[in-house]
Protein backbone atom coordinates (compact mmCIF):
# COMPACT_ATOMS: atom_id res chain seq x y z
CA UNK A 1 0.00 0.00 0.00
CA UNK A 2 3.28 2.93 0.80
CA UNK A 3 4.56 2.36 -2.71
CA UNK A 4 1.62 3.40 -4.68
CA UNK A 5 1.16 6.40 -1.78
CA UNK A 6 4.91 7.33 -1.68
CA UNK A 7 5.05 7.14 -5.60
CA UNK A 8 2.08 9.51 -5.80
CA UNK A 9 3.35 11.87 -3.32
CA UNK A 10 6.77 12.16 -5.31
CA UNK A 11 4.99 12.58 -8.61
CA UNK A 12 2.76 15.22 -6.92
CA UNK A 13 5.90 17.42 -5.09
CA UNK A 14 7.95 17.04 -8.50
CA UNK A 15 5.33 18.45 -10.23
CA UNK A 16 4.93 21.33 -8.22
CA UNK A 17 8.69 22.17 -7.86
CA UNK A 18 9.63 21.72 -10.91
CA UNK A 19 9.07 24.33 -13.60
CA UNK A 20 7.62 23.02 -16.38
CA UNK A 21 5.47 23.60 -19.28
CA UNK A 22 3.50 21.75 -22.09
CA UNK A 23 3.17 22.60 -25.38
CA UNK A 24 -0.68 23.40 -26.34
CA UNK A 25 -0.99 20.74 -28.77
CA UNK A 26 0.08 17.90 -26.16
CA UNK A 27 -2.50 18.97 -23.91
CA UNK A 28 -5.15 16.69 -24.66
CA UNK A 29 -2.28 13.99 -24.43
CA UNK A 30 -0.84 14.83 -21.17
CA UNK A 31 -4.36 15.16 -19.19
CA UNK A 32 -5.04 11.85 -20.65
CA UNK A 33 -1.51 10.27 -19.14
CA UNK A 34 -1.97 12.24 -15.99
CA UNK A 35 -5.55 10.59 -15.35
CA UNK A 36 -4.52 6.84 -16.39
CA UNK A 37 -1.52 7.41 -14.05
CA UNK A 38 -3.83 8.81 -11.18
CA UNK A 39 -6.21 5.82 -11.82
CA UNK A 40 -3.46 3.20 -11.50
CA UNK A 41 -1.73 4.79 -8.54
CA UNK A 42 -5.75 5.05 -6.42
CA UNK A 43 -5.89 1.47 -8.09
CA UNK A 44 -2.61 0.23 -6.21
CA UNK A 45 -3.53 1.96 -2.97
CA UNK A 46 -6.93 -0.06 -3.17
CA UNK A 47 -4.89 -2.85 -4.36
CA UNK A 48 -2.64 -2.25 -0.99
CA UNK A 49 -5.62 -1.79 1.48
CA UNK A 50 -7.25 -5.10 -0.03
CA UNK A 51 -3.72 -6.50 0.75
CA UNK A 52 -3.37 -7.96 -3.09
CA UNK A 53 -1.09 -5.38 -4.06
CA UNK A 54 2.17 -6.41 -6.63
CA UNK A 55 4.51 -4.59 -7.82
CA UNK A 56 4.94 -6.01 -11.07
CA UNK A 57 0.87 -5.77 -11.76
CA UNK A 58 0.94 -2.05 -10.18
CA UNK A 59 4.21 -1.39 -12.94
CA UNK A 60 2.91 -2.57 -16.09
CA UNK A 61 -0.72 -1.19 -15.44
CA UNK A 62 0.71 2.17 -14.66
CA UNK A 63 2.97 2.16 -18.31
CA UNK A 64 0.10 0.34 -20.39
CA UNK A 65 -2.68 2.57 -19.11
CA UNK A 66 -0.54 5.65 -20.04
CA UNK A 67 0.84 4.09 -23.12
CA UNK A 68 -3.06 2.75 -23.86
CA UNK A 69 -4.55 5.90 -23.13
CA UNK A 70 -2.04 8.24 -25.47
CA UNK A 71 -2.47 6.03 -28.46
CA UNK A 72 -6.24 6.57 -28.17
CA UNK A 73 -5.99 10.17 -28.18
CA UNK A 74 -3.26 9.85 -31.16
CA UNK A 75 -5.48 7.65 -32.97
CA UNK A 76 -8.85 9.85 -32.10
CA UNK A 77 -6.55 12.58 -33.55
CA UNK A 78 -5.90 10.85 -36.41
CA UNK A 79 -9.37 10.55 -37.13
CA UNK A 80 -10.52 14.05 -36.44
CA UNK A 81 -12.72 12.09 -33.46
CA UNK A 82 -12.21 13.10 -29.99
CA UNK A 83 -11.67 9.35 -28.36
CA UNK A 84 -9.86 11.35 -25.69
CA UNK A 85 -13.27 12.32 -23.92
CA UNK A 86 -13.87 8.20 -23.81
CA UNK A 87 -10.68 7.74 -22.16
CA UNK A 88 -11.10 10.66 -19.20
CA UNK A 89 -14.81 9.01 -18.90
CA UNK A 90 -13.41 5.47 -18.15
CA UNK A 91 -10.56 6.58 -16.08
CA UNK A 92 -12.78 9.23 -14.41
CA UNK A 93 -15.20 6.11 -13.48
CA UNK A 94 -12.58 4.28 -12.02
CA UNK A 95 -10.86 6.63 -9.98
CA UNK A 96 -14.46 7.52 -8.34
CA UNK A 97 -15.30 3.84 -7.87
CA UNK A 98 -11.59 3.24 -6.55
CA UNK A 99 -12.31 5.62 -4.39
CA UNK A 100 -15.16 4.85 -3.36
CA UNK A 101 -13.84 1.08 -2.44
CA UNK A 102 -10.92 2.78 -0.50
CA UNK A 103 -13.23 5.12 1.72
CA UNK A 104 -15.13 1.90 2.66
CA UNK A 105 -12.18 0.03 3.27
CA UNK A 106 -11.01 2.78 5.65
CA UNK A 107 -14.42 2.88 7.21
CA UNK A 108 -14.56 -0.47 7.93
CA UNK A 109 -10.89 -0.61 9.45
CA UNK A 110 -11.11 2.34 11.51
CA UNK A 111 -14.59 2.84 12.37
CA UNK A 112 -15.90 -0.59 12.93
CA UNK A 113 -20.00 -1.42 13.20
CA UNK A 114 -21.74 -1.85 16.38
CA UNK A 115 -24.30 -3.76 16.74
CA UNK A 116 -26.88 -4.75 14.06
CA UNK A 117 -28.52 -2.77 11.25
CA UNK A 118 -32.11 -3.44 10.55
Amino acid sequence: MWIPLFGVIIGIVLGLLVPFSIPAAWTKYTSVAVLAALDTGVGGIKAGLEHHFSLVVFASGFTFNILIATLLVYLGDSLGVDLYLAAILVFGVRLFTNTTIIRRILIDRFWPRSGTQT
